[in-house]
């Protein structure tokens, strides 16, 4: 496994992740192999949120005899208010037997008005800035799935890291750039990758493999799924975070492992994930919050 510095945090995180969310399909001694598994294969960041479903209820007993190795990240919703907001908090800490989160995060800031409830006097910013002062976490961060709002949070607040899609199919066909990766890394922010290993959104009575993501997880072409995560591994990120289902975390080890310091894509490899960006891709995003 290869580790990065987590932006100007100085957390040394392997560039692959684990997301938490996986945990709420699975029984808990499944969770459990599936932590220690990925924790022998060099994975050291966990990150998970109470919006997925019983993951963080899973995730506490698997991680608990690893905390000391781990970086543990968390997050609440945007629009809460501040007493919902650290009440969220608060179980999460219990949940995940822990006394302090590494990186505690805004979830998913849409729109204008999660952006302005999430910064607003009595709201979940403050409720994580004062969580900080008690010790209860070391760094704020946030996760946006649209670069406009990423770059508006950035301008209003300064935050230590950002989750952010940095996927092969968004990118090539939505025409999402480098413009939140070069802002954040203008304060040296910690860059957390996400869906590196999505295609789009399911068709209608799709097969689906057993895979239980909202989109559909690049299991089924191995050539396209190494090239996805090669341009995402070739972009200025820390870590990838890998959800949804553990078959993708393993997946995504394996292809890290098969590229591992190859990851800037040849102008052939550039012609065929294009050629797969008009064939096989498709809307991954915009995501309506239900």
């Amino acid at each position: 496994m290869e580790y990065r510095k987590l932006g100007r945090t100085g957390l040394e995180v392997s560039i692959i992740s684990f997301g938490g969310v996986m945990a709420k399909r699975m029984e808990q001694e499944e969770v459990n192999k599936a932590v220690s598994e990925a924790i022998k294969r060099g994975v050291n960041l966990f990150d998970v949120g109470p919006t997925y479903g019983d993951a963080q209820n899973k995730l506490g007993p698997a991680i608990e005899k690893y905390r000391k190795k781990i970086i543990l990240t968390c997050k609440t919703e945007p629009e809460k208010e501040k007493k919902e907001a650290r009440a969220d908090l608060e179980n999460s800490l219990r949940l995940l037997k822990t006394d302090f989160f590494d990186v505690y995060q805004l979830h998913e800031v849409t729109d204008e008005d999660s952006l302005k409830k999430s910064l607003s006097p009595g709201g979940s910013l403050e409720a994580i800035l004062e969580a900080k002062e008690k010790g209860l976490v070391r760094y704020i961060g946030f996760s946006a799935h649209s670069e406009e709002y990423a770059l508006k949070l950035m301008k209003l607040y300064d935050f230590d890291t950002v989750m952010f899609p940095i996927n092969w199919n968004y990118w090539i066909n939505y025409q999402q750039r480098e413009a939140v990766i070069n802002k954040a890394r203008e304060t040296n922010k910690g860059i957390l990758a996400i869906k590196a290993l999505a295609q789009r959104r399911w068709k209608e009575n799709e097969e689906r493999d057993g895979y239980k993501n909202w989109y559909k997880p690049l299991f089924d072409n191995d050539e396209l799924a190494r090239l996805a995560l090669k341009f995402t591994l070739s972009k200025d990120i820390d870590t990838a975070v890998f959800p949804g289902d553990k078959r993708m975390l393993y997946k995504g080890i394996d292809l890290f492992e098969t590229c591992k310091g190859t990851y800037i894509l040849s102008d052939s490899e550039k012609e065929r994930l294009q050629e797969f960006a008009e064939s096989y891709g498709g809307q991954l995003y915009p995501v309506v919050k239900s």
